[in-house]
């Protein structure tokens, strides 16, 4: 017997999921359609020691976690990864930011990667809602 679906509770989550499921499937995408602009050029110059590995296991998780919560699967435990990517980006390039030009320059390019942090953390905390694989599962509020 299918599971009947309130139409109204958390259909406003599938805006958040499906912001950050397409930014995070597209930028893992093009880590490698673009390796020396984003994917291991860019880890070069952030200066990460292996630069190709790191690109394309960043890559990889964008991804796949990316899609996990665009369709609403195990979305809690995908956010995960993608928190720490996010963490892992503001040590090493906006903080850096911050430091060397100020607040206002730090604000301006931050803005992005704020709120796809805010909109992960509140995956990470409501799931992917009543219109998802995780709530057909059990998994979701």
């Amino acid at each position: 017997m299918i599971k009947q679906i309130n139409k109204t509770a958390n259909i406003p989550l599938l805006i958040p999921r499906f912001v950050v499921g397409l930014v995070f499937v597209t930028e893992g995408i093009q880590k490698y359609l673009f390796p020396e602009l984003l994917g291991t050029g860019r880890f070069m110059k952030i200066g990460f020691s292996n630069p190709a590995f790191w690109a394309y296991f960043t890559g990889t998780f964008e991804f796949l976690c990316g899609l996990l919560i665009l369709f609403g699967m195990f979305t809690r435990i995908a956010s995960i990864p993608l928190i720490i990517i996010m963490i892992v980006a503001f040590a090493t390039t906006k903080y850096p930011l911050l430091i060397q030009k100020g607040f206002w320059i730090f604000a301006h390019e931050y803005r992005t990667d704020f709120s796809l942090t805010m909109l992960l953390i509140l995956i990470l905390y409501w799931g992917g809602g009543n219109i998802s694989i995780d709530k057909l599962i059990g998994k979701s509020k």
